[in-house]
């Protein structure tokens, strides 16, 4: 009776061995419908915030008299203070952002972490050479942006390696641009899920395209649905914890192009979602073979541990010490 009873129990125990680390990893998703389709919907505990307590220190960093009225036109449009409270960017932070731009958010943020915090600002290749790179300079050589790290890197691989347990990491009006500029979204979003730390957020800002849409009006009319950006998201490992209506216009027929150059008097007015999701402390516990195996046959569980951290003499013995309790218990 003992021998069978250790041949099923070895079995057991190969089998979860298997089940816990498979052969290949799963692919990362290649499109927006695949992540869709493999992605569960955000959590029922994510809150919609409809209006966000600035504090006053935020508010006085705004109106510093310092800031260019370049900048200053383009914030009723954008509404800074409610954006880095929402994100709740502090002093001494480390934060990371993905396609700076001209660097409108990345002062902000150089400012809102100032005197000790650091801003790792990205910007690939493509946007450096057509339209960035001169207004790009001369902000980073601004005394007030002296906390900002230049990463001239691709969306897809954003930050230099220094750039480890940020606070915070995010992108404003560009995860649409990542699609036509061809990014790997994935690997993208698996990046900055790395570079964050647990706890950390992850902030997105975008126009918004029609229900449906999914990514089709990225480059034409430079929108993207909220349910893809979710989802990518939320396929990276991240948890949501919030969207906020400070942006949004329900008006926008979300039918014409937003982009700064073509939206001309509309810019500012487009709907637009922001989102903040979190790295989770820990990553979510999932029910394997192993434990399936100790609810469901707890004294054979039990037998096959000991079987591998003992003698085979030993493994014998509490076999049949298991097997006797429960003939006599029979």
């Amino acid at each position: 009776m003992i021998r069978p009873l250790l041949s099923s129990l070895l079995l057991l125990v190969a089998a979860c061995g298997a089940s816990s680390t498979p052969s290949t990893p799963p692919a990362a998703p290649s499109s927006p419908a695949s992540a869709m389709s493999s992605t569960p919907a955000a959590p029922s505990d994510a809150k919609t915030v409809d209006h966000v307590d600035v504090p006053p220190a935020i508010a006085a960093m705004v109106a510093a008299p310092d800031r260019s009225d370049d900048d200053k036109k383009l914030d009723s449009g954008r509404h800074p203070a409610e954006l880095l409270a929402f994100c709740g960017i502090a002093p001494g932070m480390r934060v990371g952002e993905i396609a700076a731009g001209g660097g409108y958010t990345t002062e902000l943020l150089a400012r809102a972490v100032a005197p000790s915090g650091v801003v790792y600002a990205e910007n690939p290749k493509f946007v450096l050479e057509r339209f960035a790179e001169k207004p790009w300079s001369a902000r980073l050589a601004k005394p007030v942006d002296k906390a900002v790290v230049r990463s001239d890197r691709e969306p897809d691989d954003p930050f230099p390696p220094e750039a480890r347990d940020l606070d915070a990491v995010v992108i404003v009006l560009s995860y649409h641009d990542t699609v036509w500029l061809g990014a790997d979204r994935a690997k993208m979003n698996a990046a900055i899920f790395k570079a964050l730390k647990k706890g950390g957020v992850y902030c997105v800002v975008d126009h918004s395209a029609r229900d449906g849409a999914g990514v089709g009006d990225a480059k034409t009319l430079h929108r993207i649905e909220e349910k893809v950006v979710r989802q990518e998201i939320a396929q990276a490992g991240f948890a949501l914890r919030a969207s906020a209506t400070f942006l949004r216009n329900p008006s926008d027929a979300r039918d014409w192009n937003d982009s700064p150059v073509k939206a001309g008097d509309k810019r500012g007015t487009s709907d637009r979602f922001v989102l903040q999701s979190v790295k989770p402390e820990e990553p979510p516990r999932r029910q394997g073979r192993r434990e399936e195996g100790r609810a469901n046959h707890p004294t054979t569980f039990a037998t096959s541990r000991a079987s591998l951290t003992n003698s085979p003499a030993d493994a014998t013995s509490a076999s049949a010490r298991s097997f006797g309790k429960r003939s006599r218990a029979s």
